[in-house]
């Protein structure tokens, strides 16, 4: 039986036990040296994609698949992973999992690869709409950015009511982990999201500036350095990632200022958890990649022997793989896991997984 804190707080964790009985007749003896799986993900050199591409290289050695990790220049190259795509379609893969740079504008190559028998599988990000894909396996990220932002909210207490807010995205709503986040932050900080559309609501004076990074360390830099210069009270910051948090926090503490912003991330990487015991980072909120990737290559395997397609989780229209706040300071009413933990842990299995 898993510990009730596990429950709580790694989201997914009963459907990701019935998504590997599911898979179990798949199994370790299958060899298929011939069955190519394709891992298209934003960026090769990003550590949560390296997680990723690590999963699926473990499962595919054990299941006897190769597998084929591709990617374009950086995370905003959808021309790179359209021509990902159509190498693998080209080499016969039989699945293809998928991060995508670009939501929709990656829907039509997606659509081919479909048409050339293969099952597409969404990873970490929706597509839009959500059902290009056969399935999604993703972080719950609207949970993700609501656990961060009521731990924001709760860490302010009163002065909550007169925060100014920043937020630093990826890009401008080219994907659907952008706006999850942003807006599943603000919802949790007690800010009320009017539109679905946008990133948060500028109408509400406690959100005082937004910027993109591109999701690095650099990017994150000079969006702070651009938000500081229009509004340098800034006392929040929500941040897409956690090398964008990073760069955040060097830009504050180039003027002095990192001891006025408090800073919330999704991620929970063993470098960003390492920010979280070290102050730079107030609270994170942990995804498991490795496990995406990982039950995204068994499902191809199934797919690949009998036609079945995963399921989503219970309630939502994906496979949820969990999410788990990690902080040193918890508050009240919130659950969470501190950095200790979080180092024992970051990215890899689901805690309890596999537990009676």
């Amino acid at each position: 039986m898993f510990e009730h804190s596990h429950r709580v707080l790694v989201r997914g964790i009963v459907a990701g036990a019935a998504m590997a009985l599911a898979l179990s007749s798949v199994g370790a003896a299958q060899e298929d040296e011939d069955l190519l799986v394709g891992l298209v993900v934003k960026d090769l050199q990003n550590p949560f994609f390296e997680k990723m591409i690590e999963g699926a290289q473990a499962k595919g050695e054990e299941l006897g698949i190769q597998i084929q990790a591709l990617s374009g220049e950086n995370s905003a190259d959808n021309e790179g992973q359209v021509e990902a795509i159509e190498n693998l379609i080209a080499a016969g893969a039989k699945g293809l999992l998928l991060t995508a740079s670009d939501s929709s504008g990656i829907v039509p190559t997606v659509e081919k690869a479909q048409e050339a028998g293969m099952l597409v599988i969404a990873l970490d990000t929706q597509l839009d709409p959500p059902d290009a894909a056969q399935a999604t396996f993703a972080t719950d990220n609207r949970l993700a950015g609501q656990l961060i932002g009521q731990w924001a909210a709760a860490t302010l207490g009163d002065a909550a009511a007169d925060a100014k807010l920043a937020a630093i995205n990826d890009s401008n709503l080219q994907t659907s982990v952008d706006v999850q986040r942003n807006q599943g932050m603000f919802e949790g900080f007690g800010i009320d999201v009017k539109d679905p559309n946008v990133m948060g609501d500028e109408d509400d004076p406690r959100i005082v500036g937004q910027d993109v990074s591109a999701g690095s360390r650099d990017g994150g830099r000079t969006a702070m350095e651009n938000l500081l210069a229009a509004n340098p009270d800034i006392n929040v910051l929500h941040t897409i990632n956690e090398p964008t948090a990073e760069g955040a926090y060097a830009a504050l503490e180039q003027v002095g200022l990192e001891d006025q912003v408090l800073i919330v991330s999704v991620d929970g990487s063993c470098v960003g958890v390492q920010n979280v015991a070290d102050g730079i980072i107030g609270a994170t909120a942990m995804q498991f990649p490795l496990r995406m990737a990982s039950i995204g290559v068994e499902a191809v395997a199934q797919f690949a022997e009998d036609g079945t397609l995963p399921e989503p989780t219970e309630g939502k229209d994906f496979f949820d793989t969990g999410v788990a706040l990690i902080t040193d300071n918890p508050v009240e009413g919130l659950e969470s896991y501190d950095s200790a933990w979080g180092l024992e842990n970051c990215w890899g299995e689901l805690p309890g997984e596999g537990e009676e």
